[in-house]
């Protein structure tokens, strides 16, 4: 067998040698930012959860606040406002640009 054939095949040993070991390396890093970017989808999808159900709350809150049977005892108790009558009942009527046609 001659020098440069020998040399080759010991080159090509030592590559394949070095390959397998840096393709588990590789497999090992991209294996771990797999698992972390698992772990980050987990803590968001807890955290969208968390958000959704806050967001429920105060727009349950908010239908809380604005129904019209607390405005109107709020305006009556707390602000001595009153229904008013029909007789005080004003209407006004303007006169718009299409009514001088």
């Amino acid at each position: 067998m001659k020098k440069g054939s020998k040399a080759l095949r010991i080159v090509l040993v030592l590559a394949l040698a070095l390959c397998i070991p840096g393709a588990l390396a590789v497999a090992g890093i991209r294996s771990r930012m797999y698992s972390d970017l698992v772990k980050d989808v987990s803590e968001l999808e807890s955290r969208q959860e968390t958000l959704v159900d806050d967001n429920k709350n105060l727009i349950t809150d908010i239908s809380l606040l604005s129904s019209s049977d607390r405005i109107e005892r709020l305006a009556e108790e707390e602000l001595g406002m009153r229904q008013a009558e029909s007789s005080e009942i004003v209407r006004v009527q303007m006169k718009g640009a299409e009514d001088d046609r």
